[in-house]
């Protein structure tokens, strides 16, 4: 029904005006990288301004900044890391969608939860993959993508390969690229604000902010990275700011 695809126009349009753009395999990285840097510079303006930022009162580690060296650090981490398809004529429907997207982010959430674990259970795993990304008690929106080579290979082999299982549209690809880099850099952001989209998510499911902000202090909790069943299931999962 047209109702299920009111999206279409939008992808028409993208299509006749932009198929060059969209079609060459280096638009989903320069998409990834794009919103990367879009949703990161809000918050470190925050951080550079510090007390002086109207929503310093959010901070939770109002102790700990980031310097402007920690911050070209990351971002030249992730600069680094970042350095012809046929598109479908018909959208998806809306539902569609909504359901591809959230499916990968399930899959997603799955996979770096177990991966995740092993690696803080495993020393020397942590030691040579992850623990570049601990560098920093306090994260900041910098830090989202200060990974180690074979970390981001991991993630991103997972974040390709799942929607080519769950046989996702283009569009749902697009969509959920630009919402999970928003989730991962809203988990580092290092601010509780009350008005994130997180916060919608019923029964505290959702991690956000908070959670992440509390793994980086307390490392043996809150492995997911987006959801919170995986931690309430295997007893890791912890919501009071550790002193």
């Amino acid at each position: 029904m047209a109702s299920d695809r009111l999206l279409q126009p939008l992808w028409d349009f993208l299509l006749f005006r932009y198929y060059t753009l969209v079609s060459s395999p280096f638009f989903p990285v320069l998409l990834a990288f794009s919103c990367y840097f879009i949703f990161s510079v809000p918050f470190a303006i925050l951080d550079v301004l510090g007390e002086r930022a109207p929503l310093f009162e959010y901070k939770i580690q109002k102790q700990r900044r980031p310097t402007v060296g920690m911050m070209l650090r990351t971002l030249g981490t992730a600069v680094y890391n970042h350095l012809v398809f046929v598109l479908p004529a018909v959208l998806i429907s809306n539902v569609e969608l909504i359901s591809g997207a959230l499916g990968v982010l399930l899959i997603f959430d799955t996979q770096y939860f177990f991966w995740h674990l092993a690696h803080h259970k495993n020393p020397h795993l942590y030691r040579w993959v992850h623990a570049i990304h601990h560098d920093y008690i306090s994260p900041f929106s910098w830090s989202t993508q200060h990974l180690s080579a074979v970390e981001l290979m991991t993630v991103g082999f997972w974040s390709n390969i799942d929607p080519i299982l769950l046989k996702c549209h283009p569009l749902t690809i697009w969509t959920l690229s630009v919402f999970s880099i928003w989730m991962s850099v809203e988990d580092h952001i290092g601010y509780d604000l009350p008005y994130l989209p997180g916060h919608l998510v019923p029964f505290g499911l959702h991690g956000g902010a908070m959670a992440h902000d509390i793994h980086h202090q307390k490392p043996s909790s809150n492995f997911a990275p987006f959801f919170s069943h995986w931690d309430r299931l295997f007893g890791t999962a912890v919501t009071v700011k550790p002193s």
